[in-house]
């Protein structure tokens, strides 16, 4: 594929998926300016490996497991130098940027307190409505994994709710 074609399909790609991207980024950060970086970061390097990529079936599936790890990575690298505060957990979207979806404001305070690994777990499933394989195929990670995590993240929303419910 010539340089002139990469570009064109990659473009073409871009821009028939950068919302779907924009929403899954969004439901993994909870922030609309991380949001933005994570795709254009999980972009660029879907970029660099696009003759590799624009071939096999699912290439969503790649750029989503490029962000997925991506997002996990920053996670790790600021986790313990970052305090939040009850305000910053439920933050109103920018509607010049990502378009938020509908969601309980108090909900997805208990789901962005997840783990990175539970979270995006919850987010494939039951956000993207991906199944367990698809997921698991995202997160790079074992059908029992996905369970797993999904299991717990499940568990810990249930008691954080009832904890918080009258």
């Amino acid at each position: 594929m010539g340089d002139v074609d990469r570009e064109a399909d990659f473009s073409a790609y871009v821009r028939a998926r950068q919302k779907s991207f924009a929403r899954f980024a969004y439901l993994l950060t909870g922030d609309p300016f991380a949001a933005e970086d994570l795709v254009q970061s999980a972009l660029a390097k879907a970029y660099a490996k696009w003759d590799r990529i624009s071939g096999v079936e699912s290439p969503d599936a790649y750029v989503r497991k490029i962000m997925v790890n991506e997002h996990t990575s920053w996670w790790r690298r600021t986790w313990r130098h970052r305090e939040r505060t009850d305000s910053e957990l439920i933050r109103i979207m920018d509607p010049a940027g990502v378009e938020a979806p509908a969601h309980d404001g108090e909900l997805w305070a208990h789901v962005h307190s997840l783990a990175p690994q539970q979270r995006a777990a919850v987010v494939l499933r039951f956000y993207e409505d991906l199944s367990e394989a698809q997921t698991a195929e995202v997160l790079g990670c074992s059908v029992g994994t996905v369970k797993s995590h999904t299991s717990r993240a499940i568990r810990s929303l249930r008691s954080t709710m009832k904890e918080v419910t009258p």
